[in-house]
């Protein structure tokens, strides 16, 4: 049974067409890439995911295997604001325990125990007592990732990770992610512009578009024509960035 699956599924604003007629699903285990143009949906999506919004006009979304919406770790994408929040790391690791708590009003020693587990799996223990607003970004987003984890041990939902980083943050970013993925089977449901990465790492595709749309395995993708169009516009695209 699917985790996550999306059938027929048409999302909007207003009478407005994001995108539509999506058909995927993600099983346990699956390292999920979504990849588009900008405006194509792929945030859209993940916050409908999430249940943050409900720009559904048609079909619909579940989850199963056991999975919930509350059960699902989020990494977003950063504002300014938010990389400047003045609160310690172990405060913004285990504010990921929230959804766990209910009507509970203080954390328990397992939502600490958890928070400590994750800061070790992210080797950030010793930035515990730290300013989170002070870090580096790569050790913000490792905070951020062991925040999502104290919300699940199933599926990470990843909106751009990598966004800002520094290629050696960025090659360590996506090295943890994939270790999460292959060896501790955890779902990875990721938006990336980093199409290389992308291929390189995912399991699975799904291209969001208003139309043509393509969601199957990587190497199905690389043989499409809309795979082979993609990746390589994106890849000279990269390459003219780092020309100037």
């Amino acid at each position: 049974m699917a985790q996550l699956k999306a059938e027929n599924l048409t999302l909007g604003f207003e009478g407005q067409v994001v995108t539509g007629n999506l058909n995927f699903e993600v099983n346990r285990g699956d390292y999920l890439c979504i990849v588009g143009e900008n405006g194509s949906g792929k945030s859209t999506l993940m916050k409908t995911i999430l249940k943050l919004r409900n720009p559904v006009m048609s079909g619909s979304i579940t989850t199963g295997d056991g999975l919930t919406a509350t059960e699902i770790g989020y990494l977003p994408q950063q504002t300014e604001v938010q990389k400047d929040f003045p609160a310690s790391v172990r405060e913004v690791v285990i504010s990921g325990c929230l959804g766990r708590k209910g009507w509970r009003p203080f954390y328990t020693k397992a939502d600490h125990a958890r928070a400590d587990r994750n800061m070790a799996r992210l080797g950030i223990s010793h930035l515990a007592k730290e300013s989170y607003r002070y870090l580096s970004g790569g050790q913000q987003q490792r905070v951020l990732l062991a925040r999502a984890l104290c919300a699940t041990e199933s599926m990470l939902l990843l909106d751009e990770p990598v966004a800002g980083l520094d290629p050696a943050a960025t090659a360590e970013m996506y090295d943890i992610i994939g270790r999460l993925n292959k060896e501790e089977g955890i779902t990875i449901i990721m938006v990336s512009h980093d199409i290389t990465q992308a291929l390189g790492q995912a399991s699975h595709i799904l291209h969001l578009a208003k139309e043509p749309l393509f969601f199957g395995t990587k190497d199905a993708y690389l043989k499409s024509s809309i795979g082979q169009a993609f990746a390589t516009i994106m890849i000279a695209g990269a390459g003219g960035d780092d020309d100037e």
